[in-house]
């Protein structure tokens, strides 16, 4: 797969010449697609990556064009043998009989040019060299610790973050709609039985409508999780990006409610507006005198819609360890489903020990480690499942 990869980002970066709208997610999205095809059948990687790279009806016969000139006669760029620059169709055997091309293709000479398009290779090194780093980075920033990152590979994970699909699932309202339900809906029922001299032929029934279950995010920006703030802030706002239901706040010694603030457009504007609201930032934590204020203040405004809640915190606290258990029993009472997101918790030999965990995690949902990229992207999957 890593020649496949190779050749794959080197086809993006054609297809974005040519004008269509390829970034490194929805490659991504192409290479891990192809490990669940057979890559030895031409039409398998044709379409999926006619799927998930051209968004427009108008790109088809482009890239249609594009895919059968880049991809024909790549047997031995596939396998490693051939450098980017060769064009397709090259001889590279010193004049010798071409074997049969990769995906099962015809044996035809095609032309290394597109119908008002022009040539498709050679890319130079130094075209290929920036975007092929890139490529690598991402395969291997997932196991990261997020207290590794430098700042391009910051930029990478969000990237990762946007692509992830946040789902805490539906509610159910109060009120009632047409639907396949247990109650009969009389008075829709007689309205329809004006038409037939007063017979109901048929019982209408109705059921509960449903909304999507809001998420609220509790963060700790104290100074033990000074190297995790950041990036959970940048999280906050992959979240709040896919998920418009969301409440966000921050907390060391007192509470902060940034949501506004994490809906700026642009990570970095979001980012710093949080950081600048925030008057404890990096000072001492008590999670249980936070917790009380957010019941106090905020607490039925957020979470009497049956919110899923995601307390981030390494769980070192200098508060009283039973407030933050009466805090931490009550906020669970109050909400559909209580997750501690812990970044220690996927360190080795890590076990929760400090008075204020042992104090809350009987009441707690889900204990879940958010130290790398992976750890969110097995939260949003755990999300997913619960919420179906």
């Amino acid at each position: 797969m890593p020649g496949l990869q190779r050749q794959l980002l080197v086809f993006g970066r054609l297809l974005r010449r040519l004008g269509l709208d390829v970034h490194t997610g929805r490659l991504l999205d192409a290479s891990e697609a192809l490990t669940h095809v057979d890559i030895g059948v031409r039409d398998q990687v044709f379409h999926t990556c006619r799927a998930l790279l051209v968004h427009r009806h108008e790109d088809l016969a482009l890239f249609d064009r594009a895919f059968a000139a880049f991809w024909t006669d790549r047997e031995r760029s596939l396998s490693g043998g051939a450098q980017e620059q060769d064009p397709p169709g090259a001889d590279t055997s010193g004049g010798s009989t071409r074997q049969d091309p990769p995906y099962g293709g015809s044996t035809r000479q095609d032309p290394p040019y597109m119908d008002g398009v022009g040539p498709v290779l050679p890319f130079g090194p130094a075209d290929t060299t920036e975007v092929l780093r890139a490529w690598s980075d991402v395969e291997t920033l997932a196991g990261k610790d997020f207290a590794e990152f430098t700042a391009a590979e910051l930029r990478l994970a969000r990237a990762a973050l946007d692509r992830l699909t946040w789902n805490p699932g539906w509610r159910r309202t109060r009120r009632w709609a047409a639907g396949r339900g247990r109650r009969i809906d009389l008075r829709r029922g007689i309205a329809r039985s004006v038409r037939t001299g007063g017979d109901l032929v048929v019982l209408p029934t109705r059921a509960r409508t449903r909304r999507p279950r809001p998420l609220v995010l509790l963060c700790d920006v104290s100074g033990s999780m000074e190297r995790y703030s950041r990036m959970l802030l940048h999280f906050a706002h992959a979240l709040g990006r896919r998920h418009r239901r969301l409440e966000v706040f921050v907390f060391s010694t007192a509470l902060t409610r940034i949501t506004r603030d994490i809906r700026s457009d642009g990570v970095d504007r979001a980012v710093a507006a949080a950081s600048r609201r925030v008057p404890d930032w990096s000072g001492g934590t008590r999670i249980g005198e936070a917790l009380r204020q957010f019941h106090q203040q905020w607490g039925r405004r957020v979470l009497h819609r049956g919110p899923v809640v995601l307390l981030v915190s390494d769980g070192w606290d200098r508060g009283d360890p039973a407030l933050l258990r009466d805090q931490v029993a009550r906020l669970q009472r109050s909400c559909h489903r209580l997750i501690w997101l812990n970044p220690l918790a996927g360190t080795l030999d890590y076990e929760p020990l400090t008075r204020g965990l042992v104090a809350a995690l009987p009441f707690v949902d889900d204990f879940l480690p958010a130290r790398t990229l992976t750890d969110l992207s097995g939260l949003a999957a755990h999300l997913n499942s619960i919420a179906s």
